[in-house]
């Protein structure tokens, strides 16, 4: 009975950390469309991203529940991987895990602490500095300020360096993890060779669209 209940506590944690891994790449999906329109127009990028910033609705409903959803599927992707280690605490006398799985898929805790590392360091470098801006110093708004601010972070080799890496890590990231969801959350249909295309589409075209913006933003700030 037991041993019933906790498999269903860890099914159930499972999905719930399926469940906020597909919130989060709604976000990221959203984000990189926003970040997307800098490449093509200053104006378009500064008038989205002053409505993100304004808007009551994105900065006291949607950003906590944000910020809560990163801090839930981190937190329960450790929690996991702790368990799924002690539920094996004597090694495999020879253990070829690469014959069965891929680096993805066997190193999801080491991508996912860089990508969750790659987001304090946004936090802090931007998502705490805007709301000093806004709530503490009481600056004038700017509406035209974004794109200046954008472009200013990627002048460093070494910040667009670290940037495009961190996205790399979160393509492998993604590669497993968003197959991984469908599995947990027990969707397994005619689509779902399908949705594992998108899966893997997503994985590639949102990271490396993001290292095409910083890419792009450096060598021609």
């Amino acid at each position: 009975m037991a041993k019933s209940a906790l498999l269903k506590s860890s099914i159930a944690k499972k999905v719930a950390m399926a469940l906020s891994g597909l919130f989060l790449m709604l976000f990221l999906a959203q984000h990189f469309f926003i970040n997307m329109t800098s490449v093509f127009s200053a104006d378009t990028f500064n008038s989205i991203s002053h409505f993100m910033g304004n808007n009551p609705l994105v900065q006291f409903v949607i950003q906590p529940i944000l910020i809560v959803g990163v801090i839930f599927h981190f937190v329960m992707g450790f929690v996991l991987d702790f368990k799924n280690r002690s539920a094996r605490p004597v090694g495999y006398a020879k253990n070829n895990g690469a014959a069965n799985s891929s680096w993805a898929s066997r190193n999801m805790i080491i991508s996912g602490s860089v990508v969750l590392a790659f987001i304090l360091v946004h936090f802090y470098d931007f998502w705490v500095p805007e709301m000093v801006y806004k709530y503490v110093d009481g600056s004038p708004l700017n509406e035209t300020r974004y794109f200046e601010e954008l472009t200013h972070k990627f002048e460093s080799p070494i910040r667009t360096v670290l940037y495009s890496l961190s996205f790399l890590l979160l393509s492998l990231h993604l590669w497993h993890g968003f197959n991984s969801s469908f599995q947990s959350v027990g969707f397994n249909n005619k689509y779902s060779r399908s949705l594992h295309k998108l899966g893997y589409a997503f994985a590639i075209v949102v990271p490396f669209g993001f290292i095409f913006i910083a890419l792009f933003h450096h060598f021609n700030h």
